[in-house]
């Protein structure tokens, strides 16, 4: 018995989709295990009115995220599978085009964001944000959007060549630095008689992102290309190569490997998901700043409405997206599996992949869907001493079979170069949430959003249902 399942294991080992998918889960299970306990610190550290200050941020950074990093992430991520599909080979310099085409892009964009963020820190804060005590939260983490591009160019190039063990190995310095930098700076506030800022999680948040960009650069450096030898010495005289050796070495057409090429194929996947999720992040962020206000036209007040958000965004949220560790590891490892599979022409892979992770993604949604619906109140309790939070995670727990499905048929429409079919399916899918947030929320209170974001997670599993169907028709 152990003979015959000895080399299945073996052999499922070998896979990139499963080995990349254990280390992603593995490191992303404990990084979020660690940033869980994180929030929990920090929820009973500094309140659920200043938990809403803190997350009032998020949006800004998301915004950075999405102009001069995410995009080009995910592009790098599928044109080196590209390329390493056509010219193979960890050191081969062509392998890198991408990475260093996206890093001339994306860093002076970092620095833009800087620039701007620090110098309309006020202005950010009191007509967008709506509240004047996130100007040095918004000057603090101004500084940390360069090395969030690098660290992303980076993943992106090791995520292409289906090495996903040095990213995690960064995520978790990353989350480790942070959680230590706050930790210590709170305790030392506390020890003196001092009440903590809010601002030193920001601080920390900045610390991290530094670290884990100097923890990529190192793994990165061993990878460069070492110094090629003279084709012309007596040492290497040439080699005659015979047009069938040549077509069994290069079994499949070269991809082109000019600069102009590798701009022309980074930029032509890069600016679409950009402009996509530049307007997702837009109707995200009217959304998060929309959910206060609404709830103080609904009747609390402004430190009510703040409470009520800190409560919904960094306790329940949080841990409804906590197996989203597992799915987002399998969406990173199939962006590059697809990509390459589409790229050669082997449709049946690419169908296989599909239908196995939708339906082991779905068994995973349902099974959790359990655990939050009958356990959520309990959960709230105890985890944040609210009892708010348990009533939010209950109404989440409904949407966990398609937010998880969601992350991953995403994946592999983007890997199928779909950016423009995500695209409309998101924005239907915010403006539907939007909707609700002032529609329902004035009239129905927390209760409206909840119900906005099960319909709006509904319709974006059922829309990226529709465009896959259609792009395995035509493929046919």
């Amino acid at each position: 018995m152990n003979s015959r399942l000895l080399p299945k294991l073996k052999e499922l080992i070998r896979r990139p989709l499963i080995t990349g998918t254990l280390i992603l889960t593995l490191t992303g299970l404990l990084s979020r295990l660690i940033g869980f306990f994180y929030r929990i610190y920090l929820s009973r550290l500094f309140g659920e009115e200043n938990m809403g200050i803190y997350q009032l941020v998020s949006p800004v950074i998301a915004l950075s995220f999405s102009l001069t990093a995410g995009s080009y992430q995910t592009a790098v991520s599928k044109l080196t599978a590209e390329y390493a599909a056509k010219h193979a080979g960890l050191r081969n310099p062509l392998s890198k085009r991408p990475f260093w085409a996206s890093l001339s892009i994306s860093l002076p964009l970092s620095a833009i964001c800087t620039f701007v963020t620090y110098s309309m820190a006020r202005p950010i804060a009191i007509h967008l944000l709506k509240e004047p005590r996130t100007i040095p939260l918004l000057r603090v983490i101004a500084f940390s959007f360069p090395f969030v591009g690098i660290h992303a160019c980076i993943n992106g190039w090791f995520y292409g060549m289906k090495k996903a063990g040095l990213p995690s190995f960064a995520q978790i310095v990353e989350q480790l630095t942070r959680v230590c930098c706050v930790f210590f700076i709170t305790a030392g506030d506390v020890a003196k008689g001092q009440v903590p800022s809010i601002g030193t999680a920001i601080f920390g948040l900045a610390v991290g992102e530094f670290v884990s960009m100097t923890v990529a650069i190192l793994t990165f450096l061993p990878y460069f290309p070492k110094r090629p030898e003279n084709p012309h010495s007596p040492s290497n005289p040439p080699r005659i190569i015979t047009t069938s050796q040549a077509s069994r070495l290069n079994p499949t057409p070269s991809l082109p490997v000019s600069w102009r090429c590798v701009y022309a194929g980074l930029l032509s996947m890069a600016l679409p998901l950009t402009a996509n999720r530049l307007t997702l992040t837009l109707l995200s962020s009217a959304e998060s700043v929309a959910i206060p206000e609404m709830l103080r036209a609904y009747g609390y007040t402004s430190e009510g409405a703040l409470s009520v958000y800190g409560v919904l965004t960094g306790m329940a949220l949080p841990l409804i997206f906590f197996p989203n560790a597992l799915t987002g590891s399998i969406a990173v490892m199939l962006l590059p599996m697809i990509s390459e599979n589409y790229c050669l022409h082997k449709m049946d892979a690419v169908r296989s992949l599909t239908l196995r992770t939708i339906k082991y993604t779905l068994l995973m949604g349902f099974f959790f869907l359990g655990i939050f619906v009958f356990l959520g109140p309990f959960l709230g309790r105890t985890m944040f001493h609210s009892v708010l939070a348990g009533q939010c995670i209950r109404t989440l727990g409904w949407i966990c079979p398609f937010l998880y499905l969601d992350v991953t048929l995403s994946s592999i429409l983007q890997g199928l170069g779909k950016a423009g079919a995500i695209f409309a399916v998101n924005v239907l899918s915010l403006m539907m949430r939007l909707a609700f947030v002032y529609l329902a929320v004035p009239i129905f209170g927390i209760r409206g959003w909840l119900w906005g974001m099960l319909a709006g997670q509904l319709l974006l599993t059922v829309l990226y249902g529709i465009c896959l169907k259609r792009f395995f028709r035509h493929s046919t």
